[in-house]
This record gives C-alpha cells, sequence and structure tokens, in this order.
C-alpha cells in the first residue's frame, strides 16, 4: 500500500487528523476506568469504519462525550453500555454506518475489557 493509500485509509478510519487527536485527547484525561471501556469500545468500533472521515471524526467525538458526560453525572460504566457492551457498540455505530461485521474475537475482548473496567479503581 503506498503512503497516498495509508493516508486515505486512515482517514477514512480516524477522520481528520487534528480532530483524531483532539479526541484522544479528550479520552486521555477521562478516569482511567473510563478511559479503559472507551479504548475497548474505540478498538471494537474499528470494525465498523463509516464510509467518510466527517463521520468517523464524529462517531468517536460523540463516544468521548458520551463518557465525559458519564463522568460529569457520576454514571457507571455498565449504566452507559449495559448488560451487553457488544450490542451498545453495534448499537451506536448504526448512527454512523452501515459498518462490517465484528469477529467473535473482538466481541469478546470488548465483553471482557468493559468488565475489567468496572473492576478497576480510577487514579
Amino acid at each position: 500500500m503506498s503512503d497516498v493509500e495509508k493516508s486515505g485509509f486512515l482517514s477514512k478510519v480516524i477522520g481528520p487528523k487534528r480532530r483524531w487527536r483532539e479526541y484522544k485527547a479528550r479520552v486521555r484525561r477521562l478516569p482511567s476506568n473510563y478511559r479503559t471501556a472507551v479504548d475497548a469500545i474505540e478498538r471494537y468500533l474499528m470494525h465498523f469504519v463509516p464510509t467518510d472521515g466527517d463521520s468517523s471524526a464524529s462517531m468517536f467525538e460523540d463516544l468521548a462525550g458520551l463518557f465525559e458526560q458519564a463522568v460529569a453525572d457520576g454514571t457507571p460504566i455498565r449504566k452507559i453500555v449495559g448488560e451487553d457492551p457488544v450490542e451498545f457498540a453495534e448499537a451506536f455505530v448504526q448512527n454512523y454506518s452501515e459498518g462490517g461485521y465484528a469477529p467473535a474475537r473482538e466481541r469478546k475482548r470488548l465483553t471482557d475489557a468493559i468488565a475489567r473496567a468496572e473492576e478497576e479503581r480510577p487514579h
């Protein structure tokens, strides 16, 4: 894959670089257990790349906003994602794209990561 092709692919996955960096900075400011949950959901959402960079950037920005508001309100992680984090992520991404297919391995990884985040003590 050429550098131009890689650049186009990355823009499709993460959107404009500036917006991606801003999103990542927002996530870094979250308490560690919420950050763990967002990182897991983000990894899962990468399998559902929206058709354009703006949709992708909006999706990740909205994810950060959701968790920032939850922190501000004192909402537990499980209240955000429910009992099935895979169902949450797949419903969340439907607002942005037709999406792709996440293999069973990624579904298990997301479920396990949310369980770990729920058990973590923020620092």
